[in-house]
C-alpha cells in the first residue's frame, strides 16, 4: 500500500507500544523506515516486543519503561530520547478501560483510567510540544481515541470522559500550534479485537455477536488496517490534514445514529413487500 521508504528518517514514540494497536503500529512503522520508541508500564513485554519486531523488520525500536500517568517519568523518558535527537511524531496509544456500572466504580478506578488516557497524553504531548516549539522543529501528534468520544457511553464513563478530552486537546492545539508546524490528529477505531483489552470490553461471545450485528459491514476491524491509517496520518503525504478525528468503525456510529437503520437486518423481504406504498386504483 505504501512505498518502504514512506516513514524513512521519523523517530517516533508510541506510548502503550508493548501490545495491542501499539505493537501495531510499532510493526508497521518499522517496515516503513521509521526508528521507533515504545514505552509502557511492563518492562519485561517492551523487551519481548522489542526482540520480536527486530527480528522481523529492518527499523531501530528502542524500549523505554514509562508510567505516563507520572509527569516526572514521562519528562525524564522525553530527555532520555532527545539526547540523540528530537522527536518527529508522537503517538499517543496507552489506555485503559473496562466494563462497569458507573455508581459502582470507586474513586480509584477513575484515577486510573483517567491518568492514563486523558492524562498520559497530555504528559506526553506538553513534553513534545514544549521541545518542538522552542527549537522550531515541525512534529505531528497522533492520537488514538473512541468512536462514543463525541456523545459519551453507558458502562464505561471513566474512558469516554477522558477520551472526549483527548478529542478536546486534538483540535484545540491543532489551531493554537498549527501555525508553527505541529500537527494534531486522531483515529476513533471502531471494535479491534486484542489480546487482553477485548476480552475486557466484550467477556461474552455474545456480546461479540451483539457488536458485529451492529456493524453495516459485519465484521470488526484490524490492528493492520489501523497501522495503515495511522501511517498514512503521520506521513509528510497527509501535511495539510490537521485537527481531525478519524473514524474506522465500518460505519457502526452511522448506523447506531439513524433511527431506522436497524431495519435491514429485523425486516424478512415479505415485510419489506408489505410496505410499499400501494397504487390508487
Amino acid at each position: 500500500m505504501f512505498s518502504d521508504n514512506l516513514l524513512n528518517s521519523k523517530r517516533i514514540l508510541i506510548t502503550g507500544g508493548g501490545t495491542g494497536l501499539g505493537k501495531a503500529m510499532a510493526n508497521r512503522f518499522l517496515q516503513l523506515g521509521a526508528t521507533v520508541y515504545i514505552c509502557g508500564r511492563r518492562e519485561e513485554v517492551l523487551q519481548k516486543t522489542t526482540a520480536e519486531l527486530s527480528a522481523t523488520t529492518q527499523g531501530p525500536i528502542h524500549a523505554l519503561p514509562c508510567d505516563v500517568r507520572n509527569l516526572e517519568a514521562v519528562e525524564t523518558m522525553i530527555d532520555a530520547i532527545w539526547k540523540s535527537g528530537p522527536l518527529d511524531v508522537l503517538v499517543n496509544n496507552a489506555a485503559g478501560n473496562f466494563i462497569a456500572r458507573t455508581e459502582e466504580l470507586s474513586p480509584r478506578a477513575f484515577e486510573s483510567v483517567i491518568g492514563i488516557v486523558l492524562l498520559g497524553t497530555l504528559h506526553a504531548t506538553m513534553a513534545c510540544g514544549r521541545r518542538w516549539l522552542k527549537a522550531n522543529h515541525p512534529g505531528t501528534v497522533l492520537s488514538i481515541s473512541a468512536t462514543y468520544a463525541p456523545v459519551g457511553s453507558a458502562y464505561v464513563v471513566p474512558s469516554a470522559v477522558s477520551k472526549a478530552g483527548v478529542e478536546a486537546l486534538t483540535r484545540s492545539l491543532a489551531v493554537e500550534w498549527g501555525n508553527r508546524g505541529i500537527r494534531m490528529n486522531a483515529i476513533a477505531p471502531g471494535p479491534i479485537p486484542t489480546q487482553g483489552a477485548f476480552s475486557r470490553v466484550l467477556p461474552r461471545p455474545e456480546l461479540e455477536v451483539l457488536a458485529l450485528d451492529r456493524n453495516p459491514m459485519h465484521r470488526f476491524g484490524t490492528k493492520e488496517e489501523l497501522a495503515n491509517l495511522a501511517a498514512f496520518l503521520i506521513s509528510d503525504g497527509s501535511s495539510y490534514i490537521n485537527g481531525e478525528v478519524i473514524r474506522m468503525d465500518g460505519g457502526e456510529f452511522l448506523q447506531g445514529a439513524g433511527e431506522f437503520s436497524n431495519l435491514g437486518r429485523a425486516l424478512t423481504d415479505k415485510d419489506w413487500e408489505s410496505l410499499k406504498p400501494r397504487k390508487k386504483s
